[in-house]
């Protein structure tokens, strides 16, 4: 039997051996068509080239391009589990010309392929083609050597291609596989196509006209190809079997699955197997591609899907996570041909072990209501929109799972009903909000949020992406259009740009049309909760709502932030380990120059804690490991061990950030965090950590800011740089320089010591001078010594008011330095007259002389200051006459 895995090796040998570039399958989320969902086709990561947006270095390619079907138009969620060959996902393998071959080598290689290399009798093909493509019915006449009635001539759109109402187009050519006459159904064209005996397993479109919008068909210059080859379709045509579940990829997942829940895939319960094995590959390579599940948009869809599989589970007796077991087995399957399976094991796993368990609780009560709500019913009558809708708001089963767990019933919903209490409650949320107290400047914000839901962020995975613009903001209002220098705020439906929240910054970048036009954004901001307002000026040309545009970050700034946002984690957990647990984030901005982090702790950080903790995030930093991403409940992942932080809001489900390996070789995870900002892929694209200032926020709060990277490089460049300068103006060495600082602060505090010495020498008459006691004056019968002291400092007056009252024994001392302007009166009053004269009195009153006020101090000593140093003089006069009251 030929394998799955060979069939993809060999079809795109094939081309490859024929020059194609073998290009490997772009993500799930489409990054060139902000119309869909999800990539559905193999040919939607080449639209751009096809159109002429984009040119590569190669002009035809072959790829298996993953590809899923379960939302807007290309929905084939409820059919999966109950047909042959309906899936949400699927492999598309397709091989490209742009401007290349055209017709005649599509089509040999397409026989070859089929006929030879797979080896496919003759006598069960059949082709078909567009019923004017005579080119095409001759060729496939000659290189294929088909009798004229098995070329059969379509004339019905389904067999003429049009990427849409306007653009490229042109006509198809299909190929069928018989599976014999045990089938019912007739063969592609006839009365009976619609039966299961002929299969459609190739298509080949002739991209070959462009279209107008007046209708009118011109040639293309440059012709091209576009095919698809559903691998699901192949490999049961390779394998032997009709049914795609029965191929050998199915049949390993479904068996896994029987082993699991002990229920054989026979009669009512073969459904609910191919359920499950079906949507745990759409649920896998969905995470995988990054996305998340929640209640807006693509994380909707995955949610439904996971939730369609989930209540499958339940129905087989499944009481432990079913999908999450099974998730290694899908792992181990298609990993090697997808890589971002294995890289992305954990985190599937992790998703849908709690998504199941979360579901579990609501499963069976969202049951109980249902089947209350039926009993109510009689035989074939619809389920009232409302009860649908109490199970939507309540237990979050989406519209489409209650319509599939009625299947088997036979029992529709009330859609009309469903729809008008989704409006009713629309409106009381409105309502709510009205008289919130909100400012009336934000209504607009949650208009666009009840008309639009909520922005999709792509920038987990994403640096750019393409997108539609669904509101203009102007000066608070909503306009349809802006132009040339209009500041305004767009919302768009998908974009890479970080809004600003968690303390980290919004980002910035351009936003662009085809048409020329140019946005520069310089921040973005969290309008409603839950849309992006994009914040920019229009440089060049003009903006309309619904219009295609281009989103691009600035990755080197994203990058700078990421680093930045990724050491605040590992900071966190070194700060803990060394000031102790205690430590407590209380806020932070993450910026792209540098990170700004306060935690509690009552005392400075000091010099050696900081290069501790620098020493620990370095070394966490060299580990160089992945930065691993979980999505858990808020309570699972609290209950774990990961840390809230601070002040921020988190919702039911939260994203689990962990990062390196603890020091101590326990290995345990050194930190693990709930955060929802842009990190690192790995440890060691930080480079490098440094904190540059340690100072204080508040009482019992301390803050740090850290450079890293280039910047972190920067910045102890620059230090270097300073310490030689330092050293060469001190002829020394930078190794020498702290000695020499040291030596040099000595002998400054020795000068300073001797020089205020000498001051109080001279102060008091020394040095040869006169003395103290031929300075000293008597007032009513009190002795008295006043002078000013030019550049004496008010720490030296006490020492000099103390040195002179031992001299006159008995009386009053007083000083006044000058400096810089200013004065500082000391005034000394000895033990015996205190109780006659305070000396709190009289340096008052010599500060009101020098414009200053009060004083302080004992009765025999006190000191005061004053802004006017040139009135010192009066000031002692002042105090002479305090005395002599």
């Amino acid at each position: 039997m030929t394998s799955l895995k060979d069939i993809r090796s060999q079809f795109l040998n094939f081309f490859a051996a024929r020059g194609h570039h073998i290009a490997p399958s772009a993500p799930l989320v489409p990054q060139n068509d902000p119309t869909l969902m999800f990539v559905n086709a193999g040919m939607v990561p080449f639209k751009n080239i096809f159109t002429g947006a984009e040119t590569r270095d190669y002009n035809r390619a072959a790829s298996s391009q993953k590809c899923v079907r379960a939302g807007g138009k290309h929905n084939d969620l409820d059919n999966v589990g109950y047909t042959a060959r309906h899936h949400t996902f699927f492999e598309m393998l397709g091989n490209f010309s742009f401007g290349d071959y055209f017709k005649e080598e599509a089509i040999d290689a397409a026989w070859t392929l089929v006929h030879k290399d797979f080896g496919l009798a003759a006598d069960r093909l059949t082709v078909t083609v567009y019923h004017t493509d005579d080119e095409a019915f001759d060729l496939w006449r000659k290189i294929s050597g088909l009798p004229e009635s098995r070329i059969i001539r379509i004339a019905t759109n389904d067999n003429f291609w049009a990427m849409g109402d306007t653009g490229p187009c042109g006509p198809c050519s299909e190929i069928f596989y018989d599976h014999g006459d045990h089938i019912p159904g007739g063969p592609p064209g006839s009365p009976d196509e619609d039966g299961d005996r002929f299969v459609e397993i190739w298509n080949l479109v002739f991209m070959q006209f462009e279209r107008f919008a007046d209708g009118k068909q011109v040639e293309l210059p440059k012709p091209s190809i576009d095919t698809g080859m559903g691998l699901e379709r192949i490999a049961a045509v390779l394998q032997g079997v009709h049914d795609n579940y029965d191929v050998d990829l199915f049949k390993t997942l479904i068996n896994a699955s029987v082993d699991l829940t002990g229920r054989k895939a026979e009669g009512d319960d073969a459904p609910a197997h191919r359920v499950i094995a079906d949507h745990l590959r759409a649920t896998s390579f969905l995470i995988a591609d990054g996305v998340a599940p929640s209640n807006e948009g693509r994380g909707y869809v995955l949610r439904r899907i996971m939730r369609r599989a989930m209540r499958y589970a339940h129905s087989l007796g499944a009481r432990d996570p079913l999908l999450a077991r099974l998730a290694p087995v899908l792992v181990r399957e298609m990993g090697g041909a997808f890589p971002e399976l294995g890289r992305a094991e954990t985190l599937i796993v992790e998703t849908l072990r709690s998504e199941e368990e979360k579901f579990r609780s609501l499963l069976d009560r969202g049951l109980k209501l249902l089947s209350d709500e039926t009993e109510k019913l009689g035989d074939g009558e619809a389920l009232p929109g409302e009860a649908a809708f109490k199970l939507y708001d309540t237990y979050g089963f989406p519209l489409d799972l209650t319509q599939d767990a009625l299947r088997r019933e036979g029992r529709e919903v009330d859609v009309a009903g469903f729809g008008a209490a989704m409006d009713a409650q629309k409106k009381a949320a409105r309502a709510a909000w009205a008289g919130s107290g909100d400012t009336a400047d934000e209504s607009v914000w949650f208009d666009l949020r009840s008309e639009h839901g909520a922005s999709e962020f792509l920038g987990y995975i994403h640096d750019e992406a393409e997108g539609v613009v669904q509101a203009i903001v102007k000066g608070g209002e909503v306009v349809s259009e802006a132009g040339k220098g209009d500041e305004i705020e767009l919302i768009v439906n998908q974009t890479p740009f970080y809004a600003e929240s968690g303390g980290q910054v919004g980002d910035a970048g351009r936003i662009t049309t085809d048409d020329g036009a140019e946005i520069i954004i310089t921040d973005v901001k969290k309008r409603a909760g839950v849309l992006h307002g994009h914040i920019g000026k229009i440089e060049k040309g003009s903006i309309k709502a619904g219009e295609a545009v281009h989103l691009s970050i600035d990755v080197a700034r994203r990058n700078r932030i990421r680093s930045n946002h990724s050491v605040t984690h590992l900071a966190h957990a070194a700060l803990r380990e060394v000031l102790g647990t205690h430590v407590a984030q209380k806020g932070s901005l993450v910026a792209a120059e540098r990170m700004r982090f306060d935690i509690t702790n009552p005392n400075a950080i000091s010099a050696d804690e900081i290069s501790e903790v620098e020493r620990r995030v370095n070394a966490v930093i060299r580990q160089n490991g992945p930065v691993e991403t979980r999505i858990m409940p808020y309570d699972d992942a609290v209950a774990s061990g990961a840390i809230a932080l601070f002040g921020e809001k988190y919702d039911d489900d939260v994203r689990v950030l962990t990062m390196g390996e603890a020091l101590d070789g326990s290995g345990k995870p050194y930190s693990v965090e709930l955060c929802g900002g842009t990190h690192v892929k790995r440890l060691g694209d930080i480079a490098l950590f440094k904190v540059i200032s340690e100072s204080a926020v508040s009482a019992g709060v301390r803050r740090i800011e850290c450079v890293t990277g280039e910047a972190a490089r920067l910045y102890l460049e620059e230090q270097g740089s300073l310490a030689r300068k330092a050293a060469d103006a001190m002829k020394t060495t930078a190794e020498d320089l702290p000695a020499r600082i040291e030596a040099l602060v000595a002998e400054r505090k020795k000068l300073e010591r001797d020089l205020a010495e000498a001051k109080k020498q001279l102060a008091l008459g020394g040095g040869g001078g006169a003395k103290p006691a031929d300075e000293v004056i008597e007032i009513a019968g009190v002795k008295f010594i006043g002078k000013v002291l030019d550049g004496v400092a008010a720490k030296d007056l006490r020492g000099l008011v103390d040195q002179a009252k031992q001299t006159i024994g008995s009386g009053v001392a007083a000083f006044i330095g000058v400096n810089e302007g200013k004065a500082a009166l000391a005034v000394g009053v000895t033990d015996d007259l205190k109780d006659k004269l305070s000396a709190v009195d009289l340096v008052r009153a010599g500060a009101e002389a020098v414009g200053g006020k009060g004083g302080g101090g004992r009765p025999d000593m006190a000191q005061a200051g004053g802004p006017d140093g040139a009135r010192a003089a009066e000031a002692i006069k002042s105090i002479e006459q305090a005395i002599s009251l």
